[in-house]
């Protein structure tokens, strides 16, 4: 089911893309749309939820939403996952209409071997390469930020690239020579900012000493002048419940980097008995010591689910030293989700929920945080025998004008892209 009539009849709910083929986009914290609200990227693979090798293939391109949501493809991707896809997203600072996404290179070059981006340029047709791949590019399109995500595939395999040769086990803990890098989207060069070395010593924890560390959600405010990523180290990468997280934000050169939260906790878990199988599929989202899908509000506001002062919630974090830590939705907003503001009102913010346990239905929410009311869009049904890796999250994305909401889903058992109209809930208030 996707929502009942009711809902149906007042938020209105299409699918982007017919036939045999399955779509999707990935993460939340990119929109999918073009400028002029037009244009919706996304990826078109052959099969809903298989184990991922290098050699598979999806297609990169977009849907035309005034052209009967008709699908054009403009490149072929083998560096790609089902949780973030091949990191695709709009160069909006460049002139015209340019996306970026990440691909595999057969060549040596660059600071992670085998893997680069591709720039594709809509207007003129044109594709050239890069040697780094990226993770997030600035809004400015000026640069973009990396990570090796060989490292990802050992340490959070859901978000990293699959190995012809499987996992690597020769990763040193914490590398002075590997962290973020900064890419020059005009050049292609590369600059490390902050390594995993600088990292431990950051703020320095017991529980880093013998952990392996890496670092994700690494996202670019909107003028392009800060950075956030949580920084994140552990034991036992095959149990996400061991995870420890924190929250740190810095300049786009590495410098005036700043702790915004830390959740170090004991961890029984590294008990040598202890069973990292019986751990569920959703177990890790659900922990109370979760630090995750932190996004800029604005310059200098993150809101990010996590604990602070001992209570998990919505949090909004001002980025300065010994900045505010205010509760978003208290007694509202009780699940970890993946929320994003509206880009043109804050009063709204958009998020989900993990499937029920029950009914494995997830939730597509919009919060007024004026009012503190819980808007309710729909429901939809994933099945339950997907593992963590090949799941699909809603992941839900405003439009630009902030009145229409992509998601992933599944509940058609296809791994498709929808658009919900919420115009009559956001222009009505």
């Amino acid at each position: 089911m996707t929502q009942s009539k009711n809902l149906a009849a007042r938020y209105p709910i299409r699918r982007l893309g017919q036939g045999p083929l399955h779509h999707f986009f990935g993460y939340y914290d990119k929109t999918v749309w073009d400028l002029d609200d037009r244009l919706v990227l996304a990826n078109q693979v052959d099969c809903m939820t298989a184990d991922l090798t290098p050699d598979m293939r999806a297609q990169v391109g977009y849907f035309d939403t005034r052209d009967g949501d008709r699908f054009h493809a403009c490149g072929v991707t083998t560096a790609w996952n089902w949780q973030m896809g091949c990191q695709l997203q709009w160069l909006e600072g460049r002139p015209g209409r340019q996306f970026i996404y990440n691909v595999r290179r057969d060549t040596s070059g660059g600071i992670y071997p085998g893997f680069g981006a591709a720039i594709h340029n809509l207007d003129t047709g044109e594709t050239y390469q890069i040697d780094t791949p990226i993770y997030v590019a600035a809004p400015n399109s000026r640069y973009a930020l990396s990570v090796d995500y060989s490292r990802l595939y050992v340490t959070h395999e859901t978000i990293g690239y699959c190995e012809r040769f499987g996992k690597r086990r020769d990763l040193p803990l914490y590398p002075a020579d590997d962290g973020i890098h900064r890419v020059d989207l005009e050049t292609g060069a590369t600059q490390l900012l902050v390594s995993y070395a600088d990292l431990r010593n950051f703020n320095h924890r017991p529980s880093m000493d013998k952990a392996l560390h890496w670092v994700s959600h690494i996202e670019i405010n909107p003028s392009s002048s800060r950075v956030l990523f949580l920084h994140r180290w552990t034991e036992r990468v095959e149990d996400e419940t061991c995870f420890l997280h924190r929250l740190i934000t810095m300049d786009p050169d590495g410098r005036n980097m700043r702790l915004l939260e830390c959740s170090d906790h004991p961890l029984p878990q590294l008990a040598d008995d202890f069973d990292p199988t019986a751990v569920g599929t959703y177990d890790y989202e659900k922990s109370e010591y979760q630090i995750s899908h932190p996004l800029w509000r604005d310059d200098s506001h993150i809101i990010v689910w996590g604990p602070h002062d001992g209570s998990i919630h919505y949090h909004l974090y001002t980025d300065a030293d010994g900045g505010a830590v205010e509760i978003i939705g208290d007694g509202i907003l009780t699940e970890n989700g993946h929320m994003t503001y509206s880009p043109v009102n804050p009063r709204w913010l958009l998020t989900d929920t993990y499937p029920d346990p029950h009914t494995n239905e997830r939730l597509l929410i919009l919060y007024d945080c004026d009012q503190r009311v819980l808007h309710e869009l729909g429901s939809f049904y994933t099945d339950p025998g997907l593992r963590k890796e090949n799941r699909c999250d809603l992941h839900p994305r405003w439009s630009r004008d902030g009145r229409q909401v992509c998601i992933d889903s599944v509940h058609e058992h296809e791994r498709q892209m929808y658009v919900i109209d919420v115009s009559t809930l956001v222009d009505s208030r």
